[in-house]
């Protein structure tokens, strides 16, 4: 991956395909090269940043390009690969529940408006 850094957010741009086998989908997932993610969007209030943010990176990429494909899955089935992915990430319970716990309460903004895009563009700098 490599830092397409927009303004002051990092935002990562796939060099090589990610794949993942999820079970909860019964199905390999293939991130195509290219796909931009901005990892897990944890707010840069510092507390919940230090504890949350710039962890689980795969697996943030695998959410992020679910969001981006509703014909794979609905809302709450991707925010369950996450919860998923990052168990086979190894990221601790305690930090996968606030993780989880905050795309449940905080994504549906983002389910709504990421499912109009590829995930392959930079525009004011949101990807889209």
């Amino acid at each position: 991956m490599d830092d397409t850094a927009s303004s002051g957010r990092g935002i990562w741009r796939l060099t090589a395909p990610l794949r993942y086998y999820s079970d909860v989908l019964g199905r390999q997932i293939e991130v195509e090269a290219g796909f931009l993610t901005d990892y897990a969007s944890v707010p840069r209030i510092p507390f919940a940043y230090w504890l949350f943010g710039d962890t689980s990176h795969r697996a943030a990429a695998i959410h992020d390009w679910l969001f981006h494909h509703h014909e794979i899955c609905d809302e709450a089935t991707a925010n369950t690969v996450l919860l998923e992915a990052m168990t086979v990430e190894g990221i601790p319970a305690w930090r996968r529940a606030g993780i989880y716990a905050g795309v449940v309460v905080g994504g549906r903004s983002a389910w709504l408006e990421d499912g109009r895009s590829t995930g392959h563009s930079i525009v004011a700098g949101r990807i889209v």
